[in-house]
């Protein structure tokens, strides 16, 4: 007798494919990278910033479980597919149940075992912003536009808009995540990838994949391809003399820009964001050549916003 086969079912029985895009699994994310980042930190030179943004991942997985997930009209995901577009632009599909995630993220982090006593003035002002002015904040972070006036409370600002996002983002299917015709940004979010990585284990092992700063969704991209322009020319590595080689610097000589690639091969336990987040001495080096950063790590504002016309000059918070 014989059985007409199903998609799903011819690509069970095709070994040589992987998944086209890996979606977060948010009940565990953000307790994962509080844990990376607590190990990372031994013996770095940006330690304290380090546990810091530990406990407010601490933050995040505890207010990860109560955010109410908004369903995706069936059109919106036929008009994404149609178009080749991202399912969800970020700066366009602000939930106002954000401001509840934001809320939450302050609330724990103003207990006594939260945040160091210099900080908790950022989350005072942040509870006194209205939800108009916090969502105006958020849509500039998003588009890349921190302002030197808010670089103290973006980190927690883009905390909560991963929390809400990532949370979204882990109750979709591949099916769902359109293929979109620019490949340098999220199909999901649309917003930026904050690191590369070469995956271990499963289907997924020894292909490159870009992780989305914001929502956490991986998309595959061939490690031939600049991550930032797509160029196929160009592409090399850089990285730290007698360094382990778990992050590196992807630079590409056509555009003159790097975004850093962590490989789980050397480092199992490797996480993209805090991978990156931790291995800011490379940046420095970077710094000192031509290549300029593709994009910032989100919960790094302190290090990259500039200031703007009008701004006072802002000093990274002293975490000791």
């Amino acid at each position: 007798m014989q059985r007409i086969l199903q998609p799903g079912d011819i690509e069970a029985l095709d070994h040589t494919r992987f998944p086209r895009v890996l979606l977060p699994a948010a009940s565990a994310l953000f307790a994962e990278r509080a844990a990376r980042l607590r190990q990372l930190a031994e013996g770095n030179p940006i330690a304290d910033y380090l546990l810091f943004v530990a406990k407010i991942m601490d933050a995040q997985h505890q207010s990860v479980a109560s955010v109410p997930v908004p369903t995706l009209a069936d059109e919106v995901k036929a008009r994404a597919q149609q178009h080749g577009m991202p399912l969800m632009p970020a700066q366009d599909h602000l939930d106002p149940a954000w401001h509840d995630v934001l809320d939450s993220l302050i609330a724990t982090l103003a207990r006594e075992d939260g945040l160091p006593e210099a900080l908790q003035p950022l989350l005072g002002a942040l509870r006194e912003l209205s939800h108009a002015e916090r969502d105006d904040i958020a849509r500039k972070l998003l588009q890349g536009e921190g302002s030197a006036r808010d670089v103290g409370i973006s980190p927690f600002i883009m905390a909560a808009l991963q929390v809400s996002f990532t949370r979204l983002a882990s109750q979709l299917t591949e099916a769902d995540v359109p293929y979109t015709d620019t490949a340098s940004v999220c199909p999901v979010c649309a917003s930026a990838p904050v690191a590369s990585v070469l995956r271990i284990g499963g289907q997924a092992a020894g292909h490159r994949y870009l992780h989305c700063g914001t929502c956490a969704t991986e998309w595959h991209m061939v490690r031939v391809k600049c991550s930032h322009c797509e160029s196929t020319k160009g592409v090399a590595y850089q990285g730290i003399e007698n360094d382990k080689g778990v992050v590196t610097a992807e630079t590409c000589s056509e555009c003159g820009t790097y975004r850093k690639l962590v490989n789980q091969e050397k480092d199992p336990q490797a996480e993209p964001l805090a991978d990156d987040l931790a291995s800011l001495t490379l940046d420095l080096l970077m710094g000192e050549t031509r290549f300029q950063r593709a994009s910032p790590n989100p919960l790094l504002f302190v290090a990259v916003a500039e200031p703007q016309e009008g701004d006072d000059a802002a000093l990274p918070p002293d975490l000791s």
